[in-house]
């Protein structure tokens, strides 16, 4: 379904990405683990189609990201570990995916209620959005999220925000998109979160994929030193 090659992002002098080479399969919940600033947050804009600017290739389903990002951008959404708010309650901030695919009103009050229920935020429906609180913004933007019927989900430190009832919550939610067969990629720096909803870790470590391996695997019998290292001083 996702495939980078030979995948180098810089900004200015600074390697932020380098030789990247990535295969994400279909339905599979991949967990990316990595220091602050080891280039974690820029894959994620890449694989999501939100930053094209990068050299190398990026297919999704064998669509050139590159020559087709709109397109892309349909069947992907992120979700960012500081999300910003739109102008309008926490009901029109839910709801502006599902708006511009053209549901009907109805669809659009019921599926909302729904995932605002699920996440335990359906008090705030009708609240300006920009007035939550940052965990509460967390799980809007979660909601806007969940409420869209697509292939792959991307989250960026999607419980940094929140208490520990809350990360069950989302946690919850996410495991069930994973159950539904949809693709989730995502970063955390709780390495017990990445072993409960990952089929595969992806180590990266200043702007290089250091080794991707099943879930397992890695937390057990890492293949690099380097892994190892950071598992040893995160854990």
């Amino acid at each position: 379904m996702i495939s980078l090659k030979r995948v180098f992002k810089t900004f200015g002098d600074k390697v932020a990405l380098k030789d990247i080479n990535l295969q994400v399969k279909e339905g599979e919940a991949l967990g990316v683990l990595g220091y602050s600033g080891a280039g974690k947050t820029t894959l994620l804009k890449i694989i999501s189609a939100l930053d094209v600017d990068f050299q190398g290739t990026y297919l999704f389903k064998g669509i050139d990201v590159k020559e087709h990002p709109g397109k892309v951008r349909k069947s992907i959404t992120m979700v960012f570990q500081n999300p910003v708010m739109f102008k309008g309650t926490v009901f029109e901030n839910v709801a502006y995916g599902l708006k511009i695919r053209g549901y009907p009103r109805r669809y659009m009050e019921e599926r909302i209620d729904e995932v605002l229920e699920s996440l335990g935020i359906l008090e705030l429906k009708d609240k300006s959005a920009k007035r939550l609180s940052g965990g509460e913004k967390q799980r809007v933007a979660v909601a806007r999220a969940l409420v869209l019927d697509i292939d792959v989900y991307v989250f960026d430190e999607p419980t940094s925000n929140l208490d520990v009832e809350n990360i069950k919550v989302v946690e919850r939610a996410i495991k069930g998109l994973i159950e539904r067969g949809k693709t989730v990629i995502f970063t955390t720096h709780d390495l017990l979160q990445a072993r409960r909803l990952s089929d595969r870790i992806l180590y990266i470590e200043k702007g290089e994929i250091v080794e991707v391996g099943k879930t397992e695997e890695i937390f057990k019998n890492p293949g690099d030193e380097r892994t190892w290292r950071f598992l040893r001083a995160v854990l």
